[in-house]
């Protein structure tokens, strides 16, 4: 199975099937009919890319519905620290997080659903990030949670002093006051 699942319900790793050879290697980052037989139906409507140096953090983002995007992340070049955080009302992992190192070397991907804000951290010289998303961009339904929320503590394997943030990701509110619109399903 390419799929395995972590702590958190909804929040998945994808492992994709590597042929390797002489000249290199060949794989599927993206197959609809293996995504379905997991009952993961994403219509992918926008892929976004990035590329940061060491120690920039992004995230925390999301977009509130209706506008909210479930995300699938992988990395081309580098190697990156991917988190995804909780943020459904009424779900028992509410405000939990999940890290996990994505590189261009283990190929791994993170399913992200709707109802999580993402980010990273960049722990190579350089890295790029290539993820897919099932609804396109909203300014107006964007938000974010400060990376570094003393109650959600997340390591991001990078020296404070080393740390690289944008003036709009200082800004997020943290978890415990942020306007998330997400509510748990179950």
């Amino acid at each position: 199975m390419p799929f395995s699942k972590t702590d958190i319900s909804g929040l998945l790793l994808f492992h994709p099937k590597v042929f390797e050879d002489s000249r290199g290697y060949f794989f599927e980052s993206y197959n609809k009919e293996t995504f379905a037989a997991e009952g993961l139906i994403n219509n992918w409507v926008q892929d976004n890319e990035s590329y940061s140096g060491f120690g920039v953090i992004r995230g925390l983002h999301f977009q509130n519905p209706p506008k909210a995007q479930a995300k699938l992340i992988r990395v081309l070049e580098g190697k990156i620290y991917d988190v995804a955080v909780d943020i459904r009302k009424g779900s028992p992992t509410f405000g939990k997080w999940f890290g996990v190192e994505l590189s261009s070397e283990n190929k791994l991907q993170l399913l992200i659903p709707k109802g999580f804000a993402h980010g990273f951290s960049v722990l190579s010289e350089t890295a790029k990030v290539l993820y897919k998303c099932d609804n396109l961009y909203d300014k107006n339904a964007e938000g974010g949670i400060m990376y570094n929320d003393a109650d959600l503590n997340i390591d991001w394997k990078i020296p404070f002093d080393k740390s690289i943030i944008s003036g709009k990701d200082l800004n997020h509110p943290s978890l415990k006051v942020c306007n998330t619109q997400f509510i748990f399903e179950g």
